[in-house]
């Protein structure tokens, strides 16, 4: 199991640095934001590119970029969207509203899709199975950002229960700031909440079926017993692994829907160097979502081994 996970923390590594440097490269072929003339900050910026090495070859340029990072964790300066100031800092500071509603959108969904999916996998081939799988597999085919304004419009329009926007400020457990985050909440919530749904069906519709089940049923175990002390508990081998995943992907947060309800995190921060050409900004942003979707694949491959046994038995045949 180490050998293993070494191997994929290497290989994610590879991958992580070939993604960085066609980034990087590509962004540099971009056309440098003009600065304004006679500013205090165009000088230092102006400088700064010259130590940078933008007129070295993009592999010296990109020496120098990961030679920066990894011996003063200095990602640069923003050239456009917060003129002069430290990148690494403005991106700090956008974090925890990322965090703080992915957060919730993820202690909300996963209870919620996992028990439609007990409940859909008990009642196999009713009406009620029906409905959640069609249900499941409508909601997973919709983008995210249609139940954005479908909640906007309902909740936040219509019955004006919840502002449109998310509050400002950094009070994240006030109850004004908790009632601004609920619509961004909810629209996350669809997608996971259908995923989970949808996953535990299948797993413990076969686990139900299988021969261990009818065996557990003919020692007298009830059908609850039996579903909760072995059925679940083998389904979960699948479903633990995705719950991991989405915990880490907390960080990634949805650059949609940060621009729908206004969130101040990395994804609105994002979209916005994207369409200022703060081109540092956008490569601590690519790096970041890079590492992050890296990161939630390597936990979801090793926790498998973590969680069921016969898996690192396997592994050593």
């Amino acid at each position: 199991m180490l050998k293993y996970t070494l191997q994929r923390t290497l290989y994610m590594i590879l991958v992580f640095f070939i993604i960085t440097l066609m980034c990087f490269i590509l962004i540099r072929m971009l056309p440098l934001p003009a600065l304004p003339p006679e500013d205090v900050h165009t000088e230092i910026v102006m400088m700064r590119r010259e130590a940078l090495g933008y007129n070295e070859p993009y592999l010296v340029q990109f020496w120098i970029f990961l030679k920066n990072i990894f011996t003063k964790w200095n990602w640069g300066l923003s050239e456009k969207l917060y003129y002069g100031q430290d990148v690494w800092q403005i991106f700090v500071g956008k974090l925890p509203a990322t965090m703080i509603v992915n957060l919730y959108s993820i202690i909300w969904s996963i209870p919620v899709g996992v028990s439609l999916g007990v409940f859909a996998a008990l009642k196999k081939n009713t009406w009620i199975d029906y409905f959640l799988s069609t249900a499941t597999m409508v909601v997973i085919s919709v983008p995210s950002f249609v139940y954005a304004f479908l909640i906007q419009y309902i909740f936040c329009y219509k019955l004006q229960w919840f502002p449109f926007l998310m509050k400002g400020g950094s009070d994240y457990f006030s109850l004004p700031m908790f009632l601004s985050m609920v619509p961004p909440v909810l629209s996350l919530s669809f997608g996971v909440i259908a995923g989970f749904t949808r996953t535990t069906r299948a797993e413990l519709t076969e686990v139900l079926t299988s021969e261990f089940m009818l065996l557990a049923r003919t020692k007298g175990l009830t059908k609850a017993q039996a579903t909760v002390r072995h059925a679940l508990r083998n389904c979960f081998v699948v479903i633990v692994p995705g719950i991991f995943g989405e915990f880490i992907g907390i960080l990634g947060g949805s650059l949609i829907i940060e621009g729908i309800f206004g969130i101040p995190g990395v994804g609105g921060l994002t979209l916005n160097a994207i369409r200022g050409l703060d081109y540092n900004i956008f490569m601590l942003s690519t790096c970041f979502y890079t590492a992050i979707g890296l990161a939630a694949s390597l936990v979801v491959d090793v926790s498998y081994g973590f969680i069921d046994p016969r898996i690192r038995m396997g592994s050593k045949k």
